[in-house]
């Protein structure tokens, strides 16, 4: 770590703290359920405390930082900054995150079974925001980005089992990721048009161009999709579908303020450069007035509260796009006031729908009348919630306002255009706040009163907090214009006192006032019209219909692109590989006119196994059965085994053998589920399938012989013998690549494993992949009707009646052993042949072992675990390991040689990326568990399944004769459906 400032040194200790508790949020609710987001909420109040106490060191432009070394190579260290607009996000991010968790204490009934799902991703999400909000390079803000999206979706999905939710959750997280994606090519491309990633120096001295133009473009399109701005103003009502403290926390005061951070932070720079007008104003401008617009009107139509909240949000959303896009330094002022105050008066709002929804069953406003007298609280919570959203003095919504009137109004012609949009959109506002007042605490004709349960003090309290807060910023909004000062003026000059609760009589307060007037006459006349129709209409069809229709446009077009191109046969689908493999790397070979050097033969052990592998090849062509091809190509895969051995590599030897005889068993596994068909012998497909086979190999072949020719430079193999001992602690070079010099590539390897696995598991398991594991016999039918059940076979795979018992015993007996053994090789693989891949696939095979000698039951027995799990704890060792390295001060996944001199023991070695080691030792046993699981436990329970079921069947049409009742089985399968 380097370049460390102040207290703001405890940022990236902050970050993992979030990470880590959200990781442990799940247990903390096993253990004292929805307590536990009140104790856990003391890590946002602590980083709410630790803020405020460094807001002294943010003034009159000051900032703090922290850079830790990551990936030089890239250009991605891990650097944060602390600034003013940072501070302000800060506290918004840390201060109602940890009121929207006091909230959510109470909201949730006792063991709400997505309860701790719910807290673990509200932490990380925090963490993320905060992250985002501190990342001073391009590359570290677009990660924290893209991971806000991720947990956002798991927020909206949080009630899984409704379409509803998980249809709205992925509309929002493929639109905004999307969006993020353009963020990502607009980063990278300001980053190098700058010469430096870091956005504190980019915005020091911006770049210009045309290219420029095009990033910072692209940075919009980013940020546009993340704060719902038209046209992507769609996916925010239907992320309405989470719970509405998460609703509160996400898409009214953080996660739809980002791409507000990412226009404030570029404002400066890019918005007004030397005083002109550019892209900017006119781009953010006539976006923002048609979002504030768009999203006014379409909350006068809404019958549902949260609805009319959601449209409410992206309305002010336009408006606070629309103040930063003026541009200039008053107008950004406004812009990040009004900012706070969206977040002091929205989150209530939110709140006191989740307590009137809680409490009464309903958000609907048509059936809602009398809850002003009883619920007191809530309706005052609301009314001064309310007056600031409209703009009503005293409270803060009114001062921010004003501020950004007054911002406008020096913003030259694009400001006058604002402004014109800015009062239509306020006086649209001040309607449906009065609509929503009215709506949920108004006595209406002929609906009867609700009478509600009592709200607990922990949901109304975190409520009320945020209304006074509300009112006493009002009240005195100088108390937070030092801090906004602070941001607006790295734009330039600003007028003093731009916050006040009274400026005089002026334009400003003359807009205020004609909005007021203009939006309760909207209002009434609405309400006059509802009356007359005697009923208020439901909205029209959901937003999104562009996005629906390119969705099924994208997947039309998918559809028809694999039918034509995949046919379901693999023969054809590999030939097609192979011949582009041949054709384009094969004719640049011809055209480049390399030849082979000096071609020398191997020994004759070598050249042995070489013609067993040849001979082993040819014979594919004329197999007939599946199972024989199967195994003569295992055949193979040990021949090529024999001959690493052979070139002095038995690391490699060993990995081969053990990766082929778990793909073997594996495909095994299939092929005893797959009906007993003759493979093809055809002449012509023969033929073709020869021809590829072999220009394809003299391709590979004359590649590996003139590639070596042609190097330039000395390999890098020739310094690894001593940096391996020197760097990485150990003698075995392959080993010491793979946790060492190249461990990010093994840690995306084991990444792809595990998704690769959950993917395969999700076909094959029909309902849930977790649960509990098969621990006993499972059940076939019996012909014998003296007997209807006996206990499955113990040789499950093939169903026999038979059973070897001396398979069972030996394996029983060496399966300990055998896990004992892959332990060894674990450890010593730092120095010997070995290594965590290996000794996984060790237990791998004896897991199998016990498989084959006795089925589910003797399966369930050696590993009582789920498979998941052992996954999850693999990737999570070796990324707690990556992060090891940065926090000792070194490259993530950086190894750590311990060396001491222990009496009795004598030298004792310890070198840290063995732990790396142990991580991927757990995903390989996890994902050789999965795949006897899936392809063989599950498969034979389904299987069982499905022969009792038969047996059923033909039981009942069996009976159905002995009466004369009409059963068939078709009867029966009918039911099954």
């Amino acid at each position: 770590m380097m370049g460390t400032s102040g207290a703001f040194a405890a940022a990236p200790w902050f970050l993992l703290a979030y990470l880590v508790l959200g990781l442990l949020g799940p247990a903390c609710c096993r253990w004292w359920d929805r307590s536990a987001l009140i104790v856990l909420s003391a890590l946002p109040a602590a980083t709410t405390v630790w803020a405020a106490a460094m807001l002294p060191s943010v003034l009159d432009g000051g900032s703090r930082t922290v850079t830790i070394s990551w990936i030089p190579v890239l250009s991605l260290d891990l650097d944060f900054r602390l600034d003013a607009l940072s501070m302000i996000m800060t506290l918004v991010i840390a201060g109602i995150g940890t009121l929207v968790l006091l909230y959510s204490s109470r909201y949730f009934p006792r063991g709400d079974d997505g309860l701790g799902k719910y807290l673990g991703s509200m932490l990380v999400f925090a963490g993320s925001m905060l992250g985002l909000v501190w990342a001073d390079n391009l590359l570290l803000l677009v990660i924290f980005w893209e991971l806000t999206g991720l947990l956002s979706y798991l927020l909206i999905a949080h009630r899984a089992g409704k379409q509803s939710s998980r249809s709205a959750a992925s509309q929002a997280f493929l639109t905004t990721t999307a969006g993020g994606l353009v963020m990502l090519i607009g980063a990278v491309l300001l980053g190098e048009l700058a010469d430096t990633y870091r956005i504190s120096e980019i915005i020091a001295d911006p770049p210009q161009g045309g290219w420029v133009t095009a990033a910072v473009i692209m940075l919009i399109v980013g940020g546009i999709t993340k704060s719902a701005i038209v046209p992507f103003s769609f996916w925010l009502p239907g992320a309405m579908a989470a719970p509405t403290p998460a609703s509160a926390y996400l898409h009214a005061a953080t996660m739809v303020k980002a791409g507000l951070y990412l226009f404030a932070r570029l404002a400066p720079a890019f918005a007004l450069p030397d005083g002109s007008p550019t892209f900017w104003q006119p781009l953010l401008i006539l976006l923002g007035g048609a979002t504030l617009l768009y999203g006014a009107v379409q909350a006068l139509r809404q019958r549902d509260l949260k609805l009319l909240l959601a449209y409410g949000t992206v309305s002010q959303l336009g408006l606070m796009t629309l103040l930063l896009g003026a541009g200039n330094a008053d107008a950004l002022l406004g812009g990040m006031a009004m900012l706070l105050a969206h977040a002091s008066f929205k989150a209530p709002l939110f709140f006191v729908v989740g307590i009137i929804d809680e409490t009464t069953g309903t958000r609907d406003l048509t059936r809602l009348s009398g809850l002003r007298r009883r619920l007191p609280v809530p309706f005052w919570v609301a009314v001064a919630a309310g007056v600031s959203m409209a703009g009503v003095p005293p409270m803060l919504g009114f001062a921010t306002k004003e501020a950004g009137y007054a911002g406008l109004l020096d913003g030259g012609t694009w400001g006058v255009v604002a402004v014109a949009l800015m009062a239509v959109g306020s006086a649209l506002t001040v309607t449906y706040t009065i609509r929503f007042l009215w709506g949920a605490f108004g006595d209406k004709d002929g609906v009867e009163p609700v009478r509600p349960k009592r709200a607990p003090a922990l949901m109304t309290g975190p409520a009320v907090l945020l209304a006074v807060l509300g009112l006493i910023f009002g009240v005195v909004p100088q108390v937070l214009e030092g801090l906004l000062q602070s941001y607006a003026r790295t734009a330039g000059e600003t007028h003093a006192d731009a916050l006040a609760l009274w400026h005089g009589f002026n334009l400003p307060l003359l807009l205020s006032v004609t909005g007021w007037v203009v939006g309760t006459g909207v209002f009434l006349a609405q309400r006059g019209i509802e009356r007359a129709r005697a009923a208020i209409a439901a909205p029209g069809a959901a937003p999104g219909g562009s996005y629906r229709a390119t969705t099924r446009a994208v997947d039309f077009i998918a559809f028809g692109v694999t039918s034509a191109t995949q046919r379901g046969s693999l023969p054809a689908s590999m030939g097609a590989i192979l011949l582009v493999l041949i054709v384009f790397p094969g004719l640049n070979l011809l055209h480049s006119g390399e030849v082979a050097g000096d071609v020398v033969l191997g020994d004759p052990a070598e050249v042995a196994v070489g013609a067993v592998v040849l001979v082993l090849a040819v014979s594919l062509l004329k197999i007939r059965r599946a199972l024989v091809a199967v195994l003569v190509v295992g055949g193979i895969g040990y021949a090529i085994a024999v001959l690493y051995i052979v070139r002095g590599a038995p690391d490699l030897a060993l990995t081969q053998l053990l990766v082929e005889t778990v793909t073997l068993i594996a495909a095994l596994l299939v092929l005893t589920r797959m009906p007993d068909t003759a493979l093809s012998t055809g002449k012509r497909g023969n033929v073709i399938r020869t021809v590829l086979a072999i220009a394809a190999g003299a391709l590979m072949t004359a590649l590996a012989l003139i590639i070596p020719g042609s190097r330039t430079l000395e390999p890098v193999s020739g310094a690894l013998d001593g940096a391996a001992v020197t760097f990485g602690g150990g003698h075995n070079i392959v080993n010491v690549i793979l946790v060492d010099v190249r461990a990010w590539d093994t840690y995306g390897e084991i990444t792809v494993l595990v998704a690769a696995a959950t993917g395969v598991a999700s076909l094959i398991f029909i309902n849930r992949r977790t649960g509990s594991v098969p621990r006993r016999p499972t059940v076939l039918p019996s012909d014998d009707s003296t007997r209807p059940d006996r206990p499955s076979p113990w040789l499950a795979t093939n169903w026999s009646p038979r059973r070897s018992l001396l398979l069972e015993v030996v394996t029983r007996l060496i399966f300990h052993v055998i896990v004992v053994f892959s332990l060894f090789v674990l450890f010593v693989g730092h120095d010997e042949p070995g290594g965590g891949f290996a000794a996984g696939l060790i237990v791998g095979l004896a897991l199998a072992l016990r498989y084959l000698a006795g089925g589910a039951f003797e399966l369930g027995e050696a590993a009582p675990v789920d498979a998941g799990i052992l996954m999850g704890i693999g990737l999570l060792i070796t990324s707690v390991m990556a992060v090891f390295g940065l926090l000792t001060g070194g490259a993530a996944l950086q190894s750590t040689i311990f060396e001491a001199d222990v009496a009795v023991l004598g030298h004792l070695k310890f070198v840290t990326s063995s732990l790396f080691d142990i991580g991927v030792y757990f995903v390989v046993i996890g994902l050789v568990l999965d795949v006897l699981r899936s392809m063989g436990a599950e498969l034979d329970r389904q299987l069982v399944q499905d022969r009792v079921e038969q047996g059923q069947a033909q039981d009942r049409v069996g009976a159905g004769r002995r009466s004369g009742a009409p059963a068939t089985a078709g009867s029966g399968r009918g039911r099954r459906r």
